[in-house]
């Protein structure tokens, strides 16, 4: 089986406007599909990640790598967290996507890393 990283996509706008209860009931969906897969052994881990008002980012610039507070593209959705699945296709990780509550997510596929001979 194939392992997979979801990357849970956020929308600022909803997150920023929406009333308190409506944000309450949007993730409690999101409690319970990550509750329901984590039981069917489909989950193998992920979490919630900070704001991205919280992010700093470090890059080559010019040869030397550059701090910035802050994420590395402006715009108004942003990675909120992330999972690791198991699945045994992409057909059946975009499947699993699907029934995400959420927003969105980026699915991407785990390189395999095989032990060098030597």
């Amino acid at each position: 089986m194939a392992q997979y990283v979801l990357m849970l996509l956020e929308d600022d706008d909803w997150v920023n406007k929406q009333p308190r209860e409506e944000k309450e009931r949007g993730y409690a969906q999101i409690n319970k599909w990550w509750e329901d897969l984590t039981k069917t052994g489909v989950v193998k881990g992920g979490e919630e990640l900070q704001p991205r008002r919280t992010a700093t980012t470090v890059r080559r610039v010019n040869g030397s790598m550059k701090v910035t507070e802050g994420p590395f593209i402006e715009s108004k959705e942003s990675v909120g967290g992330f999972s690791i699945i198991e699945a045994p296709d992409r057909a059946a990780a975009i499947a699993i996507a699907k029934t995400w509550p959420g927003f969105g997510i980026e699915i991407r596929e785990i390189v395999e890393q095989r032990p060098r001979e030597g």
